[in-house]
């Protein structure tokens, strides 16, 4: 049992909160390690695997603007991904992962193995860039991770609020 995924439920439970997600590199892990952990259906309400471009737009509300400008793995994208998840599943909290999980797809500018994270609640949105150098499945393994690891952060904030 994944113990990050247990404490991500523990917090969302205790705030009474639900969250939705939206993956792209990830294609579903993140919600795979919330729904791992059983009573997971008090907090997590579904997700998008938005692979492709045009899911970012017709499923989450991605602008056309921000892939041609930024491309799809961005902080703008990756917090259009987190605010529309949460719009669309009427949620409290949108997660949103887009990157780069090798082994091709990487430029100079963005190399294999970038990941952003965004997150999007009713009192706050961020993003977070992080830079992994694992093959395809320890990419995707640590894009999960990270995802779960900034919620936690963010709800584990709530409580000195």
């Amino acid at each position: 049992m994944n113990n990050l995924s247990e404490k991500v439920g523990q917090s969302l439970v205790r705030y009474g909160l639900m969250i939705a997600v939206a993956e792209s590199c990830t294609g579903g892990l993140v919600g795979s390690r919330i729904t791992d952990i059983s009573g997971s259906s008090e907090y997590f309400m579904g997700g998008i695997i938005a692979y492709s471009n045009q899911v970012k737009i017709r499923q989450l509300g991605v602008f056309p603007g921000t892939l041609e400008e930024t491309g799809a793995v961005s902080r703008q994208t990756v917090v259009e991904m987190a605010r529309g998840v949460k719009q669309k599943f009427s949620a409290d909290i949108g997660l949103s992962v887009s990157g780069i999980a090798g082994p091709g797809g990487g430029t100079p500018a963005k190399p294999v193995g970038t990941v952003w994270v965004g997150l999007a609640s009713k009192d706050f949105t961020d993003a977070r860039l992080f830079l992994f150098d694992g093959d395809r499945r320890q990419n995707k393994e640590n894009a999960a991770d990270a995802a779960l690891a900034f919620l936690l952060e963010y709800l584990e904030g709530k409580s000195g609020q």
